[in-house]
């Protein structure tokens, strides 16, 4: 098998990975709720996920770092937490996932959210200026997707904070955090959701929420949090007051050890690696017949191991279950769960063949691919 569906999920995940969450599956408590040796060996499991995290983002306070079960529950919290009124300006990108463009569209719906898109150049880069100037007295929230899952372009989200001023910053570090470098996120970012199963190597069901001091977010969900249970009120101090209910210790514990994994072998070193397979990939795919690269192409820099294709004569389905019966090559076709990025790109509603790669591909992998799409490109086929 040659896994190339890495901004879905990553795989494989590290040793450490797999032995810290079955280690803490061994452990007979749950954190917080006991006093007991075992309960508080849970806690500090916790605990040490966020400090993981903490260093990974440059957070000044882990405390303000919530744990969630994914990255849509993170953008969910923060967006439904803002408190948002009808006749707010929102702006997003073009290239939002589903996590924040449904929420939005709810909002947009309900209480008449006036939501501004804004799209990305002919470079298919999204750019700070664009954002700058449509900022209103009423814009109350930007929300961006900090590099696209379809078509793989990275946002400058450092340049459109400067940008934007004290508006505050929604970022969807989804397909970045743990493939960017963004040590120094906590420094200026004020809201960042992320995912652990992705580039964090660590297992599904775990993300969070970082919450810059200032902001404070209304609970969407309330009960159980091991503290203050003398009280019908819910606490009202992070990270309690945004985390009820019984953490996932296992999971946790295995997102703390993708991440700790991480920071020992250097986001930047894994950065290079996957920028140089995508790069190769690129460079040797742009001139098949009949292929088109949804997004940059070869030589641009601002962007993610994610390469997007449509191929003429070929749906997506066809072309992705061509790939894994022919080559063992694992992809991911349709629409991504991203619906407006591809209305954007002109990919709907067929959507395009994704290849993502991750820090345990190799070379090899990449001129297997390519030469698949070449070889498939030359069959005449027609779907």
């Amino acid at each position: 098998m040659i896994y190339l569906d890495n901004a879905a999920t990553s795989f494989p995940k590290p040793p450490e990975v797999i032995k810290a969450i079955t280690e803490a599956l061994l452990a007979p408590a749950s954190p917080g709720r006991s006093g007991h040796a075992p309960a508080l060996k849970a806690s500090r499991i916790i605990h040490g996920a966020r400090k993981a995290i903490a260093r990974l983002f440059g957070l000044p306070d882990n405390s303000r770092l919530v744990f969630t079960p994914n990255i849509t529950w993170s953008l969910n919290i923060a967006l439904n937490g803002l408190g948002l009124k009808p006749g707010d300006h929102v702006l997003s990108s073009a290239l939002e996932h589903n996590s924040t463009a449904r929420p939005l569209a709810r909002f947009q719906k309900e209480i008449c959210l006036d939501w501004e898109i804004v799209g990305p150049g002919p470079d298919h880069l999204i750019r700070a200026e664009d954002f700058k100037v449509r900022l209103r007295p009423e814009t109350r929230l930007v929300v961006l997707n900090h590099a696209s899952n379809v078509t793989g372009s990275l946002a400058p989200a450092k340049a459109i904070k400067e940008a934007i001023g004290s508006t505050p910053l929604l970022l969807d570090a989804a397909q970045t955090a743990g493939a960017v470098p963004m040590a120094d996120y906590g420094q200026w970012a004020d809201l960042i959701a992320f995912t652990g199963h992705k580039a964090l190597l660590g297992p599904t069901g775990t993300g969070g929420l970082w919450i810059k001091e200032g902001f404070e977010l209304r609970p969407i969900a309330v009960g159980g949090s091991g503290s203050r249970s003398e009280s019908l009120v819910h606490p009202d101090f992070l990270p309690d007051s945004l985390e009820p209910g019984t953490a996932n210790t296992h999971g946790l514990a295995g997102l703390a050890a993708g991440v700790e994994f991480l920071l020992k072998v250097g986001v930047d070193k894994v950065r290079q690696h996957e920028m140089e397979l995508t790069q190769w990939f690129l460079a040797n795919i742009v001139d098949i017949p009949g292929l088109t690269i949804i997004g940059p192409g070869p030589g641009q820099e601002s962007r993610v191991a994610t390469v997007s294709v449509v191929l003429d004569g070929w749906s997506s389905s066809d072309l992705a279950g061509a790939l894994e019966k022919g080559y063992g090559i694992m992809i991911r076709s349709g629409l991504h769960c991203a619906p407006l990025t591809h209305q954007f790109m002109g990919t709907f509603p067929g959507g395009a063949s994704r290849f993502s790669f991750g820090y345990f591909n190799t070379l090899e992998d990449a001129r297997t691919a390519a030469q698949a799409l070449s070889e498939l490109a030359q069959s005449g086929h027609k779907a």
